[in-house]
């Protein structure tokens, strides 16, 4: 599948974060073009997709917001996956949502190969005929 994917990867928790990219480059193709911008945290990842959804195929979005002692957590949660769903909705690309939300860093370290599901869920949507 020769395809132009753009990674969107969140690096506020830089260890989290290099792992989801790890994993999810461990899936890519190998003939696709993939493109990787980095941005400060997982809020910023909807606008950089929409700056970007003229120039790609499909996109996967990466990071990790984990629950602190305020709602924070819950709307930065909220309206990310609301964002990213919007946007492959009205796009009619697909979006691999590999952020993950976590209770706790023990959560997090855990699930950092999520990355790959993402990439798994953007290709079956694109070798759709």
């Amino acid at each position: 599948m020769n395809k132009n994917l753009l990674i969107v990867n969140a690096n506020y928790y830089k260890d989290i974060s290099s792992g989801l990219l790890k994993s999810a480059k461990n899936l890519l193709p190998k003939n696709s073009k993939v493109k990787i911008i980095n941005v400060p945290g997982v809020f910023e990842i909807p606008v950089t997709i929409s700056r970007n959804i003229k120039k790609f195929d499909g996109f996967i979005a990466l990071g990790c917001v984990i629950k602190g002692q305020t709602p924070h957590f819950d709307f930065i949660s909220q309206a990310s996956t609301q964002a990213i769903m919007k946007l492959s909705i009205d796009s009619k690309k697909p979006i691999g949502n590999g952020i993950i939300t976590c209770l706790n860093m023990k959560q997090a370290i855990a699930r950092k190969k999520k990355g790959a599901e993402a990439v798994n869920a953007i290709l079956s949507v694109l070798s759709q005929k």
